[in-house]
């Protein structure tokens, strides 16, 4: 083998001049490299997954491959990302990307050790470090997803396993596999505990077993969707670790694993879990067709029902993430069981867009400024001001859609579908036809004169998650079956928009607006940046006035949930991180 594999996240041109500027190096960023050896590869000479695992948690425990991204008070966000580079061609490609969370062990006395919070010091870091708080809102609701699924009487989730062909489907028991390991002190860290990296590869290894039982062939992993890690284990302990194909797709299949530590006397203790997806390759690199699965009764019928509930979340997920300008419609279906990766890919896609540093100023008025920025087929633009409001009283009133109607002309008329929860809305928005638009708008419409357009959004708000980090109000288009399009409108969509709050002296605060402009926002916008009116002034004028005249009216229940920042004075002490606690989310394998 050639290659040489780095855990090192790749940089592009760039962000390797701004380094050699001066950029500070944050001190939790790790870079670890390695050789691929014959013995690190499997069947298709390529790395094995047990073996990446290990250099992952190995790199991750030592605090980051891209950064230490979030520490919340008993826990911490790392960011793995893994490269590869042929030593002869130099060509480099990237393999896999994870998230890794460690938690940290009790004292001696039983007391919690509570964390440092983390201090990002470039805008990429602050990015990421924001972006890190919606993960962990997914990973906390992730279990009560699938719950929901199985409960409320999903036709999809729920179907019949009596009905998979018994002639030609294989016996789930037929897939079992079961092993055991004993921990020996190569297998330990400096704690004395298993390495998490180790006990995976023994996970990686059962489970590989039970897929070619069901293929009759050399099972190739695609995704891991979760490992959790529930406790520790130490040297001399024997570990248990249990696998079975709980469901087979046309094309892939998932296993269960369990890992379970024992000792001579004393009862099992349940240490991880985890679901991964495998596939079949042939010769061109194509997946194969794969038998079905027939499930045990009870328990085994259950792993069959949560399986499909696990491949819908993925799939939901992905549909959410690879919805681009070029694909019509941009709206993603809603409903309760994607709310939360919608959400999460609502508030991303605003923090992303705002992170981009490459805005060039197209317009300037009486300190409102006008910024665009061009990427491949997509215009975004950016208007920004600086008005005398706190920032906590200007987002509880820009967070009020339904109020937006009474500032922006834009906004004809705005009603609340449905509340989702205290930082999720769904609304109906209304708005004038192109011909009927801002001042210095398009004289024609394509969809003919008069025509309204009318928007469902979903609107994402959240509070800063630390010192420097902005307030969010973040808008993308979804599509509900209780909404569709009707005669006389329109249906527009809008793939990323909102606003960024941020606080600055003298408790003002620095309001910026983002759209990503679809064709149904551009012509609102276009002579604006053509420098033929300034439509953007006069609504963004409005907006003041808006946020001026209703400075003073603080209800008790805002002063109370106004955002405190982390307290960074208390009690610091040397951490000890259990290697153990690590949990990869998404691994993209």
């Amino acid at each position: 083998m050639s290659s040489r594999l780095s855990s090192d996240l790749e940089k592009d041109e760039e962000e390797e001049e701004e380094e050699e500027e001066g950029e500070s190096v944050n001190p939790t960023e790790v870079k670890m490299s390695q050789i691929v050896m014959p013995c690190h590869s499997n069947h298709r000479q390529e790395l094995s997954v047990g073996q990446l695992l290990k250099w992952i948690d190995s790199t991750a425990c030592l605090s980051g491959a891209w950064v230490l991204l979030h520490s919340f008070n008993t826990s911490m966000e790392v960011g793995i990302q893994v490269s590869c580079e042929d030593l002869f061609s130099d060509r480099h490609w990237r393999v896999c990307h994870a998230y890794a969370t460690f938690v940290t062990q009790r004292t001696n006395t039983g007391k919690k050790v509570i964390l440092k919070p983390i201090v990002p010091q470039t805008q990429k870091e602050q990015v990421e470090y924001s972006v890190a708080a919606e993960r962990r809102r997914v990973r906390m609701v992730h279990d009560d997803i699938i719950k929901d699924l199985l409960s409320h009487g999903n036709t999809v989730i729920k179907c019949d396993c009596k009905l998979v062909d018994c002639s030609n489907a294989v016996a789930a028991e037929r897939t079992k596999v079961e092993s055991v390991e004993l921990v020996l002190p190569p297998h330990a860290n400096h704690q004395v505990n298993t390495f998490g990296g180790q006990i995976m590869a023994w996970m990686v290894n059962v489970a590989t077993i039970a897929a070619s039982r069901l293929c009759q062939a050399h099972p190739t992993l695609r995704t891991i969707d979760m490992f959790t890690f529930r406790g520790p284990s130490q040297i001399g302990d024997r570990l248990l670790l249990r696998a079975i194909v709980n469901n087979a797709f046309k094309n892939s299949m998932e296993v269960g694993v369990r890992a379970e530590a024992y000792q001579e006397e004393g009862p099992n203790r349940h240490i991880n879990s985890a679901f991964m997806t495998f596939e079949v390759l042939d010769d061109h690199g194509k997946p194969c067709l794969l038998p079905r699965i027939r499930p045990e009764p009870l328990e085994g019928e259950r792993r069959f029902q949560e399986a499909i509930a696990r491949k819908k979340i993925r799939l939901d997920r992905k549909y959410i993430i690879s919805r681009t300008q070029g694909e019509a419609p941009l709206s993603v279906p809603w409903d309760p069981t994607n709310q939360v990766y919608l959400s999460y890919n609502n508030v991303s896609a605003l923090k992303m867009l705002a992170a981009q540093n490459n805005w060039r100023l197209s317009s300037e008025k009486d300190k409102v400024h006008l910024y665009t920025l061009e990427q491949k087929s997509m215009l975004s633009f950016r208007v920004e001001s600086e008005v005398d409001v706190p920032a906590h009283r200007a987002f509880s009133l820009l967070a009020e859609i339904s109020n937006r109607p009474s500032w922006d002309t834009h906004y004809r008329k705005c009603e609340l579908i449905h509340q989702v929860d205290d930082d999720d809305f769904l609304y109906r928005v209304v708005t004038p036809s192109v011909s009927h638009g801002a001042l210095g708008s398009p004289t024609s419409s394509s969809q003919g004169e008069g025509i309204l357009q009318d928007f469902i959004l979903l609107a994402s708000k959240r509070k800063p998650c630390g010192s420097g980090d902005p307030y969010v109000i973040a808008l993308r288009s979804v599509s509900l079956p209780t909404h569709p399009p009707t005669e006389g409108y329109n249906r527009g969509e809008v793939l990323c928009a909102g606003f960024t709050i941020l606080e600055t002296k003298n408790n003002m605060s620095l309001i910026r607006y983002y759209n990503q402009a679809s064709p149904e926002v551009l012509p609102y916008i276009s002579t604006d940046i053509a420098g033929l009116s300034s439509s953007f002034y006069h609504t963004f004028c409005s907006c003041s006035q808006y946020l001026t005249r209703n400075r003073q009216n603080v209800t008790s229940e805002e002063q109370t949930g106004q955002y405190q920042a982390t307290n960074t004075d208390s009690p610091t002490c040397e951490t000890q991180v259990d290697a153990l606690s690590v949990a990869l989310h998404s691994t993209q394998l």
